[in-house]
């Protein structure tokens, strides 16, 4: 049984990791989560001021091979080992996620529709947009309260990579998706994208 891979971007502060999450919750024994955010290459060879200052919204910064990778172990039936990113340090930590095989793969990330290799292993691209005003107060709370950022940081970052690099790299995007939401918290969609899970779940059981 092959499991049914589920891609969902959007730019940064756009909802998508909380609609990803909202899958999750409502099916937790049938999905397996990945984020993008863990795939962003270490740097380590830089010093930490370095990295801070690293363009972390463009596609060169992903390890999209990695992606591929633990992607194709999953419909392998294989466990992925994900690395986990330490956004307080820009670079990856020592710590290891164990991604189980199950029928439902969700991947999050800005880029995941970006890299050919990446979108060929999904079944269903959902792209989420959300107003530009809304996303940079999400990615300002966000950013403060789990990554240990100050105001101005967030402020410096927004204008100098992520604004410009949604508009040339993320947003282009959208014209892979096969469904375009409006917000990440819109319950319509959601409970379309649940009817087409369940829908995927019984199909694989009567496979088996």
């Amino acid at each position: 049984m092959k499991p049914y891979i589920i891609g969902i971007a959007g730019g940064s502060g756009s909802g998508k990791t909380t609609f990803a999450a909202r899958l999750k919750e409502a099916y937790p024994d049938q999905i397996s989560l990945i984020s993008c955010d863990n795939y962003y290459l270490p740097h380590d060879e830089l010093l930490l001021e370095e990295r801070a200052h690293l363009n972390y919204d463009a596609p060169e910064a992903l390890e999209f091979s990695l992606m591929v990778q633990h992607l194709n172990q999953l419909k392998n039936g294989e466990k992925a080992l994900c690395p986990v990113y330490d956004f307080t340090r820009h670079t990856r930590s020592d710590k290891i996620i164990e991604i189980q095989p199950r029928p439902i793969i969700l991947i999050d990330g800005i880029l995941i529709f970006h890299d050919p290799s990446l979108r060929d292993c999904m079944n269903l691209k959902i792209y989420v947009e959300t107003d530009a005003d809304e996303r940079i107060l999400r990615r300002a709370r966000r950013d403060m309260q789990e990554r240990g950022r100050d105001i101005d940081s967030i402020i410096e970052q927004y204008l100098s990579t992520v604004k410009p690099m949604h508009n040339t790299f993320v947003k282009p995007t959208r014209v892979f998706a096969d469904v375009i939401l409006n917000g990440g918290k819109n319950e319509q969609a959601f409970l379309l994208v649940k009817a087409q899970i369940e829908r995927v779940l019984r199909e694989q059981s009567a496979d088996i």
